[in-house]
């Protein structure tokens, strides 16, 4: 809506006055020349000549604003306008190995793969949203920021480059966040993320774990990096991170999970870490685990350890999965500790009869807003939902409402995490989510 000009508008003559009939009649105007008629420069006559020049004055055609090609700071312009014609670009593709190298020129396999046009366009454009905001949250996180102000920063750059702000009904659905982020510091290792109120302040000393799911139609882009301050902690997040890259390396169709569990868990205890003049052996927290990824599900039916078991499930043709692996300087055993940010509408969930208005309410509110993605408390709050905390703890108690805690080692200790997506497609193992960052 245009803003109104202050102050008195110019004086717009009808047609009456325009022809020269004002307080008279027509006949004593008709053409003939009066002492009562208005000189041609009285304000009258000004204004109906403008009048008239107004009438006549063509419009010109406005100017198409130009589409902008390069991203801002914050991120704000749509991936899709960046690449037009869903050309998003891809992850690292890698060849598979041995048996399955054939895989990379069959012509069967490659028909396949493009029959996946949507799937892989959904999955690039998540992907190149979530390289773009990461890589922008890398340089502007600092000491001194609020984990909500962090949080709020990364989620809102999301939803704009995405198109889509999750305000309406239904609109998160069709693309944004995959799960809230995760700010987990120090000794929390994961589903940590700030509730209303949070004034937790990031500090020099802190190691924090961001964690970050987008999605396109459903498609969830799974990757987490890990911020230290203070060189001390290098070899921690070395550790991991090579750990995590062991993982991708090794995984691939028929490969299985608990051999790849070893492979991850050598690579990490090969490393320890010194602080404070203190070395610690840097041990993989074996609680915590990679996963396959569904439309709409962040943690799907396949589970990929961290350490070596005796599962021999294989990873197979068409599996999504997040090769995510933790470290620690402490126990390398996690517990559930401190206030539940974390929820999510199970897919089995009962046909429960719920005696509260509220939990009924409230249940029909996260089908419709988030399904089967993964909520937070902010974002009921963002979408106006108040005092609904009872029915969200009687849909959890109900098995309706699945709820995460934040997973912390001991206190004192220090964890980090490192993660990426891969798509196990037809010809080629693609780390869809792979950047110049990590």
């Amino acid at each position: 809506m245009a803003a109104k000009v202050s102050g008195d508008e110019p004086k717009t003559l009808n047609v009456a006055e325009a022809n020269g009939t004002v307080n008279g009649d027509a006949g004593e105007h008709s053409g003939q020349d009066s002492d009562d008629d208005a000189d041609e420069n009285s304000p009258e006559a000004t204004a109906v000549a403008g009048a008239k020049k107004k009438r006549n004055r063509k419009k010109k055609p406005k100017k198409k604003k130009k589409k902008s090609t390069v991203q801002t700071d914050p991120p704000s312009v749509l991936i899709s306008q960046l690449f037009p014609d869903n050309n998003y670009p891809k992850g690292e593709e890698v060849e598979y190995k041995d048996e399955n190298l054939y895989r990379s020129t069959n012509e069967e396999k490659r028909y396949l793969d493009n029959m996946n046009s949507d799937f892989l366009s959904d999955y690039r454009q998540a992907a190149e949203a979530h390289r773009q905001v990461r890589q922008w949250a890398q340089k502007n996180i600092k000491p001194g920021q609020t984990l909500t102000e962090i949080a709020n920063g990364i989620e809102d750059s999301v939803r704009r480059v995405v198109g889509h702000d999750g305000l309406s009904e239904g609109d998160a659905l069709i693309a944004g966040m995959g799960f809230p982020t995760g700010l987990n510091i120090d000794e929390i290792a994961a589903h940590y993320s700030p509730n209303a109120g949070c004034k937790r302040v990031l500090q020099q000393s802190n190691v924090m774990k961001v964690d970050i799911g987008i999605h396109v139609n459903g498609r969830i882009v799974d990757s987490a990096f890990t911020m230290a301050f203070d060189p001390m902690y290098d070899n921690l997040l070395a550790a991991v991170k090579d750990a995590t890259n062991t993982g991708l390396r090794e995984a691939g169709i028929d490969v299985r999970l608990g051999e790849l569990g070893g492979y991850i868990q050598e690579t990490m205890e090969s490393y320890e870490c010194e602080i404070n003049g203190t070395t610690y052996p840097i041990k993989p927290i074996r609680e915590l685990s990679g996963h396959t990824i569904l439309p709409y599900s962040i943690h799907g039916t396949k589970s990929v350890p961290i350490i070596k078991t005796n599962d021999t499930t294989k990873m197979e043709e068409g599996d999504v999965f997040a090769i995510e692996t933790f470290g620690s300087t402490g126990n390398g055993r996690c517990h559930d500790q401190g206030e539940v940010s974390h929820y999510a509408l199970r897919s089995d969930a009962p046909n429960t009869d719920l005696r509260l208005t509220s939990a009924k309410s409230l249940l029909r509110t996260i089908k419709n807003n988030f399904g089967t993605i993964p909520f937070c408390r902010r974002y009921l709050d963002r979408i106006g939902q108040d005092k609904y905390l009872l029915g969200l703890n009687s849909l959890v108690k109900s098995g309706i409402v699945e709820d995460y805690p934040p997973l912390v080692d001991k206190k004192g200790s220090y964890t980090a995490q490192f993660e990426h997506t891969i798509l196990l497609r037809p010809t080629v193992k693609e780390i869809i989510s792979r950047g110049d960052d990590y």
